[in-house]
């Protein structure tokens, strides 16, 4: 059990979460961004599953076979694209589980938990291309909205190629332009 480490982890992640969403506006997400890893459910988990270099929800899921923790955080928090995956109806009438569009501002919160969980767990090996590379492994794979993904890909994009300033001014203008 690690959970001196584990707070400390999550609560630098959250202050940086914090300090993005206010440069963004968002008070309100900024202010409540993760409270839920200070439960019970997900901070007993984190602290036995600590591993300081990545979250430690893959680590339980390795040892038990699924991440209660992280089921438990997904659907209280509606800056992940997992909370908004449902069941879909085709122009068919088929159903399929698929991701809904996410409202932009938590695309825009998304965008600052993963530069913020970049900067985290990578320390002193951050780049402004650590959270584009993170999501570019995965992005094929996820169960997201297309628009959803084409938005926080652009978000990324610009930070890797153009730095954070820019990245920031960007999320404000799609934040203002609302759409």
């Amino acid at each position: 059990m690690h959970p001196l480490a584990h707070f400390i982890t999550i609560t630098r992640h959250r202050h940086l979460v914090c300090r993005y969403c206010f440069r963004l506006g968002l008070y309100g997400q900024g202010l409540l961004h993760d409270l839920s890893k200070y439960s019970p459910t997900e901070f007993l988990s984190g602290a036995k599953y600590y591993q300081g270099d990545r979250s430690p929800n893959d680590a339980e899921r390795k040892a038990e076979g699924v991440s209660r923790a992280w089921l438990h955080h997904k659907g209280r928090n509606r800056h992940h694209f997992e909370y908004w995956i449902d069941y879909c109806i085709q122009p068919d009438g088929s159903v399929t589980m698929g991701g809904n569009e996410m409202p932009i501002k938590y695309v825009a919160e998304m965008f600052c938990d993963r530069v913020a969980a970049c900067r985290v767990y990578m320390k002193d090996k951050y780049t402004d291309a650590s959270a584009y590379e993170y999501f570019a492994r995965s992005r094929h794979r996820i169960m997201m909205h297309e628009k959803t993904k084409a938005e926080l890909e652009k978000m990324l994009t610009v930070l890797k190629d153009e730095g954070e300033e820019a990245a920031f001014a960007y999320v404000r203008r799609r934040l203002r332009s609302g759409k």
